[in-house]
């Protein structure tokens, strides 16, 4: 007879076979093998997402023109297309070729159209940016992609498309047709350019002619004539721009120098000062307070501190560095400037020190563990070979709970890279191409407001007249710092490496 209690036959043997999957825990670990697979798709789903996003956008799309069925002209780039379900009533109000085709379209795709979002640009003539063109508006010609279609991207008004029929010199016409007037443009382009004295003739989709001014066009070319390598360079010049330029219309133009500039500065003040403090607060708890229920409560206190809303440290870092510490400054050294304001009012050293009490939790408790983990053996050691308590912390503990130390700034550098909701109160700005520095002592202006690119993102994504051309910025931007924020985090785990090699050797 045969006994299946713990998997034990009559016989005294084990059978692997009989015994419970859930007391070897084979069930966990593929649960929790899972929940690590789903996890890891997410992040690569989400940052990959991202990036692709982000890469593609500065990369030059062809522009097509289109005649629809009423006869007008749509001249632009196709950024996106859909599907979409119209209203009844909307395709009722079309006429009488328009609903023909389009009831063909309804039957042919089961009750839904195709729609193309092109942007059409030369804002100041048409009064928009993009427009929604449907599929079954194009007339017999189709999409076409002209040749001498041209795409200039200006300092003002957007982008501008257009057919050159000229140049002019002076308001003098030099020469007429496509060809020519590309090539003179080109010869004029590449200098510094007096303002009216050059400009190009343009004949745009709509019959309209417009002259634009060299001097206010950033980058053109002929999108429908360019080669691989020309794409590549007008890709990458892009990317230059975008890195090392201002920002320009309305942010959605233009470069984020000075949103990279600010949040790195503001991202390195905020570590600078977070450290120190967060440190010694840990070395006091763990080291020399007298562990009891007043301890407690502090650690407690601390460990709530991580959980409070970002925007109320905001309102506290305005209410007071902002205007008490800041106000007391301008009332001591700034009289003659008041009431105009000079530190009592918003500026980077102020949304340093914000963010570095926003953070200070998460560096304490690093500390306090990375201290914890140091053995005890270590410091009896140090002690027995007559070393006093703080020469065996400086000495002996710190140095190997630096590692730990290095992991609570870098967690605090991830979480205040990317903070918003304080930096709107207490000096982050829309736009501030002015950096904090001039050729005079002190140099550097901690008291200036400042750009910041979560703060961008928010006004692109959510502030921008213009939301479609500020849509694929704000892919870019985010790509942009998520990759400072990679780079600021890979130099920091790079020093804790070293510093555990270094610091690591035989235990007692």
């Amino acid at each position: 007879m045969v006994s299946r209690k713990n998997g034990q036959k009559s016989n005294g043997s084990y059978s692997p076979q009989a015994a419970s999957l859930l007391a070897r825990g084979e069930p966990m670990v593929w649960l929790t093998g899972f929940g690590l697979v789903m996890g890891l798709l997410m992040v690569i789903a989400l940052v990959g997402y991202l990036f692709y996003e982000g890469s593609v956008t500065f990369w030059p799309s062809p522009v097509v023109q289109i005649v629809t069925l009423d006869g007008s002209v749509v001249m632009g780039e196709i950024t996106r297309s859909e599907d979409f379900e119209p209203q009844p009533e909307t395709v009722a109000a079309l006429g009488e070729e328009e609903i023909s085709a389009a009831q063909a379209e309804l039957s042919r795709r089961e009750g839904k159209l195709r729609r193309s979002l092109v942007r059409t640009g030369n804002f100041e003539l048409t009064g928009e940016h993009f427009r929604w063109v449907e599929d079954f508006r194009f007339g017999s010609q189709g999409i076409q992609k002209p040749k001498w279609a041209l795409i200039f991207e200006r300092t003002a008004w957007g982008r501008f498309y257009g057919v050159p029929v000229g140049f002019l010199i002076d308001g003098e016409i030099q020469t007429t047709g496509p060809e020519e007037s590309w090539k003179l443009f080109n010869e004029h382009s590449g200098q510094d350019i007096p303002p009216s004295r050059y400009a190009i003739r343009l004949h745009t989709a709509s019959g309209e002619t417009k002259d634009l001014d060299l001097a206010e066009i950033v980058r053109a070319y002929p999108a429908n004539q360019l080669g691989l390598g020309r794409k590549i360079g007008i890709y990458l010049d892009r990317w230059r721009e975008f890195l090392t330029a201002e920002p320009r219309e309305a942010n959605s133009e233009g470069g984020v120098f000075p949103a990279i500039f600010g949040t790195v500065v503001m991202t390195l003040g905020m570590t600078l000062l977070v450290v120190p403090f967060g440190v010694m607060s840990a070395l006091y708890l763990r080291e020399y307070a007298r562990q009891g229920w007043l301890t407690s409560m502090v650690r407690i206190s601390i460990n709530n501190l991580a959980g409070v809303p970002s925007i109320v440290f905001g309102v506290f870092g305005l209410g007071f560095f902002s205007y008490i510490v800041g106000g007391s400054i301008d009332a001591i050294f700034f009289v003659d400037k008041l009431p105009n304001p000079t530190f009592g009012t918003g500026g980077i050293i102020w949304a340093s020190l914000t963010l570095a009490l926003l953070t200070l939790p998460v560096v304490i408790v690093a500390t306090e563990e990375a201290l914890a983990a140091v053995p005890t053996s270590m410091r009896e050691g140090s002690f027995a070979c007559g070393a006093t308590k703080w020469q065996t912390i400086a000495r002996v503990v710190l140095p190997r709970a630096l590692p730990g130390v290095m992991t609570g700034a870098i967690l605090a550098m991830a979480r205040g890279a990317g903070e918003v909701a304080p930096l709107m109160l207490v000096g982050a700005v829309k736009l501030a191409p002015d950096l904090p520095l001039d050729q005079h002592f002190p140099f550097f202006h901690p008291e200036r407001s400042f750009m910041h690119l979560g703060f961008h993102i928010y006004d692109l994504g959510f502030q921008s007249q213009n939301s479609e051309a500020a849509k694929p910025m704000v892919f870019t931007t985010t790509m942009v710092l998520m990759g400072i924020i990679l780079l600021l985090n890979t130099a920091a785990i790079w020093l804790r490496s070293r510093m555990a090699r270094r610091y690591s050797g035989s235990k007692f």
